[in-house]
């Protein structure tokens, strides 16, 4: 029964995530939370271990999203690589710290990350500029959107979100970017964050290799299906799922993590 909750659990968010960009960790983190406080079969997925399997996962949620948003020709390459060179050794490094995080306060700390990032929308955005028909024109300086990156990458690999729950919106409020290029863009950066992160938390031992990979098999599912919808869907239609699903998950762990 453990085993076909993890694979649903996998689906379920990598399909989330790849929908919105988020990468998947943002729905798998706080559901394996859940069930690590609730059900002793799930005292194996401590913090630790849930990020660790959270990253692993994202790695073939990001790889099948990236393949379908790239047939459609919805990627950013350039900036994308641009902001891998600061979320990649903040990745590094947050996976690193993430080992000195108080269990007791990871929730909290999320949660309150999630609300955050929730209410960033409320802020007045650069509207990306048509030039004709699906084609956009938006600028980004290289300093600022490698700072932010570097931001990114840290809290990526401290709490295993991937990056995209903060880069998604940093690339639509700060770049001017449309939902869907700063989506797909996402999926394909967090591919090489997660890989990067993933294997900092190996090399830690933060890895539950008796249950991830009923993960693995989900994610390449859900990550396929959510970037294939993604693309028959409204922009601002995407934006408010955004927002609802940062809030919902924000104000339950907020909730777990003071009681």
């Amino acid at each position: 029964m453990v085993y076909i909750i993890c694979v649903l659990i996998a689906v379920i968010s990598a399909f989330i995530g790849s929908l919105i960009g988020l990468g998947g960790g943002i729905i798998l983190i706080p559901s394996l939370l859940i069930m690590y406080q609730n059900f002793d079969s799930f005292a194996w997925a401590t913090p630790q271990m849930i990020v660790g399997i959270s990253l692993i996962a994202m790695v073939f949620t990001a790889f099948s999203s990236t393949i379908s948003y790239y047939k459609e020709r919805r990627v950013d390459y350039r900036l994308g690589l641009l902001l891998l060179t600061g979320s990649i050794p903040g990745g590094i490094f947050g996976s690193w710290l993430n080992q000195f995080v108080d269990s007791d306060k990871f929730t909290l700390y999320f949660g309150l990350l999630m609300i955050t990032l929730s209410l960033s929308f409320l802020i007045k955005r650069k509207q990306p500029k048509s030039k004709s028909g699906d084609t956009y024109q938006y600028n980004v300086s290289i300093w600022p959107a490698f700072i932010i990156s570097l931001g990114v990458g840290i809290l990526s690999g401290m709490f295993g979100i991937g990056g995209g729950s903060i880069m998604v919106p940093a690339m639509i409020l700060l770049f001017g970017l449309p939902v869907h290029i700063a989506t797909a863009t996402s999926m394909f950066m967090i591919l090489f964050i997660s890989i990067i992160s993933a294997s900092t938390h190996i090399a830690l031992g933060h890895v539950a290799w008796e249950y991830v990979f009923f993960f693995i098999p989900g994610a390449w599912i859900g990550g396929t299906i959510g970037a294939k919808i993604n693309q028959k869907i409204n922009g601002n239609i995407l934006e408010w799922f955004l927002r609802i699903i940062l809030i919902v998950i924000g104000i339950r762990l907020i909730i777990d993590g003071i009681m």
